[in-house]
């Protein structure tokens, strides 16, 4: 596999509309992505001292963090309107190899910064709030 540019990890919002149209979140600088699973232990006396899991059990979640310069773009203002409603809304991450991650995501926190001769930067947190489909 070839190794992916950083700068091609994008965050698009959705529009509201059904099906949603994505615009990329302009001015991110860095984005994470965190896949989370929770296993659930199914582990009895007949395991013969062996954990046992249970496929497709448990928690999934996806988690994403993104930082980057303020530059007042729809998406973003989109974004910080999510944030003040307390609204789920539509997220997609895109890859450069054309993979996408799409789900229902919920901003659990919007910090703004700035220094006085500096550029306006923000740090977001979203957490998926519902399946993500990868394609």
């Amino acid at each position: 596999m070839p190794v992916e540019k950083g700068s091609a990890f994008l965050l698009k919002v959705g529009d509201g509309a059904s099906p949603p149209a994505f615009a990329t979140v302009a001015g991110l600088r860095t984005t994470q992505l965190s896949v989370n699973g929770q296993a659930v232990e199914v582990t009895s006396k007949d395991s013969g001292g062996w954990r046992e899991l249970l496929s497709g059990a448990g928690v999934r979640s996806v988690s994403v963090a993104a930082a980057g310069v303020f530059t007042g773009s729809p998406a973003e203002v989109r974004v910080r309107g999510s944030v003040l409603a307390g609204t789920v809304d539509d997220y997609q991450l895109t890859f450069e190899s054309g993979e996408t991650m799409t789900g229902r995501f919920l901003v659990t926190r919007l910090d703004y910064a700035g220094d006085f001769n500096g550029e306006r930067s923000y740090t977001l947190a979203l957490e998926s709030a519902g399946p993500v489909v990868a394609a």
